[in-house]
């Protein structure tokens, strides 16, 4: 296996990440690192300062057009791509800046399409959809087809891993379907003009049994966000599943707990579970299985 690589600030990070051997380890020094990347070959680590000192970040919007005039749409809007398989990111940050999701539309940080990836000690910051814990659904990878690059509309099941990390964001800024484990994390919203908001969004299909797992992690908040104003998941899709296990919450935690998703049918699907169980919760959120309590 490849020996670690310091990289030198300032260096192309698409082209070191592409022309690596797999398994390589990349250790990157403090500094902004204001690229677009996505990473392709498998098995790589990359290790930072820092997760304030070492920052990639990118400003890519929704409503922004590219140089044919199109929309960019929320899957195109990533700072980092990660497309390959046994993926490893300490560390770090990762960061979208756009800012005013209100007018600007979605604004991802972190898409995750490869299976494998683990995160740990690092910093995803965003508003509006932060983190894209892929894949696609179905119906949106078959609307674009053509429109997006293929390595982002793989339909491969992926597993995450998100430990001791921060994670900001303001509406729907964990979303997808893959089964990922959050554990012992920081779930932080930022404040948003229109002053409320979701924090999860899942997608998953009615087959998968595993889904999203927040495991002893934090619901914190900045200041100015109201009391009762968040909602910890409302499902993107028919039988989104959520589990939050010993869990802490903030005053802006909504006490209904979750959301159906506007004027849909959604919460007769929905999985979503909390142990220990709050009292206020809506009726059809239920206690979570001894299987995911251990």
């Amino acid at each position: 296996m490849p020996g670690p690589i310091s990289l030198d600030p300032g260096c192309d990070l698409q082209k070191t990440f592409d022309e690596a051997a797999p398994g390589t380890v990349f250790h990157l020094p403090e500094g902004v690192w204001r690229q677009k990347i996505m990473i392709r070959t498998p098995g790589l680590t990359l290790i930072g300062a820092g997760i304030h000192k070492t920052v990639i970040v990118w400003d890519d919007y929704a409503n922004k057009l590219d140089e044919n005039g199109v929309e960019y749409n929320t899957f195109r809007t990533w700072t980092v791509a990660v497309c390959a398989d046994h993926i490893t990111m300490k560390n770090l940050a990762v960061v979208n800046d756009a800012l005013h999701p209100e007018t600007k539309g979605q604004e991802v940080a972190l898409s995750v399409l490869g299976d494998d990836f683990l995160m740990e000690d690092c910093r995803l910051s965003s508003t509006q959809d932060t983190l894209f814990a892929g894949p696609l659904p179905p119906d949106l990878i078959e609307r674009y087809q053509g429109f997006h690059r293929k390595e982002l509309l793989s339909p491969a099941p992926s597993r995450q891993v998100y430990r001791h990390c921060l994670i900001e964001g303001t509406v729907d800024f964990i979303f997808g379907c893959g089964d990922a484990l959050f554990e012992r994390c920081e779930i932080r919203n930022v404040y948003d003009v229109r002053q409320v908001g979701y924090t999860a969004a899942p997608a998953h299909s009615r087959e998968q049994t595993e889904g999203y797992l927040f495991k002893s992690c934090r619901f914190t908040c900045e200041d100015t966000v109201k009391p009762h104003s968040i909602y910890l998941a409302r499902p993107w899709r028919d039988w989104g599943l959520c589990r939050f296990v010993r869990c802490e919450y903030g005053p802006h935690i909504h006490p209904l707990g979750f959301d159906k998703w506007n004027d849909t049918n959604r919460d007769q699907t929905a999985r979503f579970h909390e142990y220990p169980t709050v009292p206020g919760r809506v009726k059809w959120a239920k206690e979570a299985e001894d299987t995911y309590i251990q």
